[in-house]
Order: C-alpha cells, then sequence, then structure tokens
C-alpha cells in the first residue's frame, strides 16, 4: 500500500543561512479505477480510502446510488509486468441487475473538465442523472454563526497536512454543526469523493441533512458531486465558479463561498442560511 506521505532532501534557506534537511510531502500516485472489469478513469490521488474514492466517483458519475447497487471493490493483482499488486488499480462490481450507463469519453467530460461542453448541457447532465435530488423536507436551516465555524473545525482535522501543508480537505457536518467524517487528498474532488463513497458504503445516501465544507474553490466540479449526493449546502473558504453557482441554484442547492471568520458570500440558496431581515440590506 502506498504511504501517505514521502520523505525527500530539500536545500533550505532562511535569510541567508542555507541548510540540508529532511522535508515530508504528501504522496501522489496514480488510480485506476475500473468498472465491472473495463478501465474507465484515472485520478491523481493519495493513497489511502482507495475504495471510497472509488465508490464516490461512481455515485458522481450516476452509477452507484445506494450501498446495494454495490457487490463489492477490490485491488487489482498483475497490474506490473512481474504481476505483483501496485495498490493502484482497483475493480467495481456492481450488483447483478444495477444498470450501467454507456460510460464514454463524451459522457464523462462534464465531471472531469470544465472544456468539451457548454455551460447548459453540463447542467442538464447533472439534472438528468442524479438519483437524489436535493429534498431536505423540512429545509435544512444554518445560522451565519454556525457556518462561521466550520473552517476551523475543518483545519483541525487535517492530520496530514499539519505534516506537509498540500492537502486538500472535505468534510461533511449535520445540521447542528457536528463534524461527521473528514477526509484529505492532494485532489479537493478526490476528497469529497472519499466522503461520498463512504457514506454509500455505510448505507448514507442521500446525505440530505449535512453541510459539505472544502478547504479550496467550489468549482462546477465539486458543486456536482454535492449534488449527486443530495447534499443540501455547500461552504467554501475561497470562490466558486460561475458554473457552481448556475448549478447551485438549478438544484436547489446552497452554495456559500469566501467562508472567512464571521464573513461569507450567499450565492445561492438563502432560504437555508436564518438570517436576520433587518440585516439583509439590497
Amino acid at each position: 500500500m502506498g504511504r501517505v506521505t514521502e520523505r525527500r532532501k530539500v536545500i533550505r534557506i532562511r535569510d541567508g543561512a542555507v541548510s540540508t534537511r529532511p522535508d515530508t510531502l504528501v504522496a501522489e500516485e496514480p488510480l485506476e479505477i475500473r468498472l465491472n472489469g473495463k478501465p474507465l478513469a484515472i485520478t491523481m490521488r493519495t493513497p489511502g480510502d482507495d475504495f471510497a474514492l472509488a465508490a464516490g466517483f461512481l455515485v458522481s458519475e450516476g452509477v452507484l446510488a445506494e450501498a446495494s447497487d454495490l457487490r463489492n471493490i477490490v485491488y487489482c493483482a498483475g497490474a506490473t509486468a512481474d504481476g505483483s499488486n501496485t495498490y493502484n488499480v482497483v475493480d467495481v462490481t456492481t450488483a447483478p441487475g444495477v444498470t450501467v450507463p454507456d460510460i464514454t469519453l463524451e459522457r464523462n467530460v462534464y465531471t472531469t473538465s470544465s472544456c468539451g461542453l457548454c455551460g447548459k448541457a453540463s447542467l442538464d447532465a447533472v439534472r438528468t442523472t442524479t438519483r437524489h435530488p436535493i429534498a431536505d423536507t423540512p429545509p435544512l436551516r444554518v445560522t451565519p454563526e454556525l457556518l462561521a465555524g466550520l473552517p476551523d473545525r475543518l483545519r483541525a482535522g487535517q492530520r496530514v497536512f499539519d505534516r506537509t501543508g498540500g492537502l486538500h480537505a472535505a468534510a461533511l457536518f449535520d445540521e447542528h454543526g457536528e463534524l461527521l467524517d473528514v477526509r484529505e487528498d492532494v485532489g479537493r474532488h478526490n476528497a469529497v469523493d472519499k466522503l461520498v463513497g463512504r457514506a454509500l458504503q455505510n448505507g448514507g445516501l442521500p446525505l440530505s441533512r449535512t453541510v459539505l465544507m472544502v478547504s479550496g474553490r467550489a468549482s462546477f466540479e465539486l458543486a456536482q458531486k454535492a449534488v449527486m449526493a443530495g447534499i443540501p449546502v455547500l461552504a467554501a473558504v475561497s470562490a466558486p465558479s460561475s458554473l457552481a453557482v448556475d448549478l447551485a441554484a438549478e438544484t436547489g442547492m446552497t452554495l456559500v463561498g469566501f467562508l472567512r471568520g464571521s464573513s461569507m458570500n450567499v450565492y445561492a440558496g438563502e432560504e437555508r442560511i436564518a438570517l436576520r431581515a433587518a440585516a439583509v440590506r439590497a
């Protein structure tokens, strides 16, 4: 199994003084995901939670929606010329009766790249493939004060970041601000997939009473993954993209960006934010 961190020698320069020392880096290795024996995708990730990552990726692709859709996930032996197991190839087997869509490059491009499809096609693709439409009934309500405390709680759960400074993180909180799970990865999308995959494996989808907090920006890809898991609130410490805002508005998701201290911007779904009416100005 690959290690989460690796050591490398660096030359350190501080105020003109030069020294040599070992540095701890986050590990990055490729993971090939196969579906029922057929190659599907390759992602660069931090080793660990690979089965959850694969399961979460397939939730975002519309292949899996609940634990019963999944038969098993295994590492593939024989991935090298000498037949050894690299632990960098996983095969996901769906349960009998699960319909596997025709996963082609044209279909996948909207989840893996911002190129190739126009915004309208991307929004339509998510709306028509999600099996967990956002349906928090009664509507989830969170206060700005609750949201303001989430970045620090996310940061406190980043154990590998403390050693490397090189990882993104994603965390799930319940509507009362209690931390449910946190995952780290060199890719922000992988961290979300690991969260969603673990929830699927534990029978926890849809995540209709949760808040997803991410350590970076809110891209269309992250918004899409939240929608596919039925998450009603996505909060990010940095900026959202225009297409992420469009997707949130289209699907009824609450999207919060620039969540830093007591400051934040609400881009969509403001009805879930418990604001004092007198404090809201045009």
